[in-house]
């Protein structure tokens, strides 16, 4: 912090950026804003799409549902206090503004954010107010239902508010609020097609809904653009890219869960749900609902083999990984191709893989472009048992893929 700090200048102008004529020109301008919301846009994930239910049709009529679908102050999410939330985009807006006259949007509440009122507002604070309705469950409830009847496709935008996560804000129950749930089981239950835009600062549990539900998009919170970012993505305009920072885990009895994990005494065989006396679970996989780096998108992409420029190197010798990715859907689509490495064997337990590089690359339906990744020494260091930061030689696992969990592997050797 402090090297950035001394690179801005602040040392020598603390108050270099407090220019309240540069602030009036330049805070929430028609160029920074659509700047957001392209940002906002990149940021989504899309975690499951049935049937390719989405990219929505910008035709018919569509019910909008949930506490967060009109919800302005909560789209910058929390660390925001200073936030001009009345400049804001909720979906609600976002919708109308991308739609105009070509569909009709119908919009309902549906329920409250949570049930406990006291919760509701600790998850609130800071202004970020969800105006709760006092009318019953069962009221809000028939009023989206009533709504929901007469659209063609249902949008349900629930999950957490802003202030839902953050500093001191921490759940034990990682599912989305009971209410919320509920509420969408009796959107199911209409038999419309049901799209879940789902706000959240942190991996929640989200079997249940992974399960039933045709088409989830994680939003998080997007910033002063995000109803608008939200709108474009649902219907086409942009093509999700966006990849998870954090596994998720199927419930919480899985946490801690993440990618880059050591080794086990016992570890459980590959492709195995339960062995005795290995580590896993009875009731669950080891696996997360979804892994580090997962994210889809409109289109589909194929991996062809890993191939490797050499099979053993010495010092500082660049190997090169590279691997074809074609694009096998029918629209134009940017992939994240990642790239992990796995020490086999050190002189102190190392990471099943860590994530060593990445690449965003656009191919046009029915491309193929080829990504290479220049591999050397430096992506092997550690801090060893002596805090020395090194490589060892030996055997490594390089692997490239959508995702920590899906990759293609091969192995070098690696010589001093």
């Amino acid at each position: 912090m402090l090297e950035a700090k001394y690179k801005l200048g602040l040392f020598k102008n603390p108050y270099k950026y407090c220019d309240e004529s540069r602030a009036k020109n330049e805070i929430f301008t028609d160029a920074n804003r659509k700047v957001a919301k392209e940002i906002a846009a990149q940021s989504f994930v899309l975690l499951k799409n049935e049937s390719g239910l989405l990219p929505l049709k910008k035709s018919g009529k569509i019910a909008l549902i949930g506490p967060l679908a009109d919800a302005a102050n909560n789209m910058a999410g929390t660390w925001s206090v200073a936030t001009k939330q009345n400049k804001s985009i909720s979906v609600l807006t976002g919708l109308k503004q991308v739609l105009g006259s070509d569909a009709e949007v119908l919009y309902a509440k549906g329920s409250n954010l949570t049930a406990d009122a006291a919760l509701e507002e600790r998850a609130t604070m800071f202004g970020k107010t969800l105006n709760r309705d006092q009318r019953s469950e069962e009221e809000l409830a028939k009023e989206a239902l009533d709504i929901a009847a007469k659209a063609d496709v249902i949008i349900a935008a629930m999950g957490e508010s802003a202030e839902f996560s953050g500093e001191s804000s921490s759940r034990t129950d990682l599912n989305i609020p009971e209410t919320q749930q509920k509420l969408l089981k009796q959107l199911l239950a209409t038999g419309k097609p049901v799209v879940l835009v789902l706000f959240t600062g942190r991996p929640l549990t989200l079997a249940w809904e992974n399960e039933n539900v045709p088409a989830i998009l994680n939003v998080w919170f997007g910033g002063s653009e995000a109803g608008a970012a939200i709108a474009d993505v649902l219907f086409g305009d942009v093509n999700p890219s966006g990849k998870l920072t954090m596994s998720f885990p199927q419930n919480v009895g899985q946490i801690p869960i993440y990618y880059a994990h050591k080794n086990t005494g016992r570890p459980l065989a590959e492709g195995k749900w339960f062995q005795k006396f290995r580590s896993n679970y009875i009731d669950v996989s080891n696996e997360p609902l979804y892994p580090f780096g997962y994210g889809l998108s409109y289109t589909s992409f194929a991996y062809g083999d890993l191939k490797l420029s050499d099979t053993t190197l010495k010092g500082n010798q660049t190997l090169k990984a590279s691997i074809a990715i074609t694009n096998t859907g029918k629209y134009d689509g940017a992939e994240v191709v990642q790239l992990y490495i796995r020490d086999v064997v050190g002189s102190v337990t190392r990471p099943m893989k860590e994530l060593k590089g990445f690449q965003k690359v656009m191919i046009k339906s029915g491309e193929s472009k080829t990504v290479t990744f220049n591999v050397t020494a430096e992506d092997l260091k550690f801090y060893n048992s002596n805090l020395k930061y090194d490589w060892e030689p030996g055997e490594f696992e390089i692997m490239i893929g959508t995702n920590a969990k899906d990759v293609k592997n091969g192995k070098v050797n690696w010589v001093k």
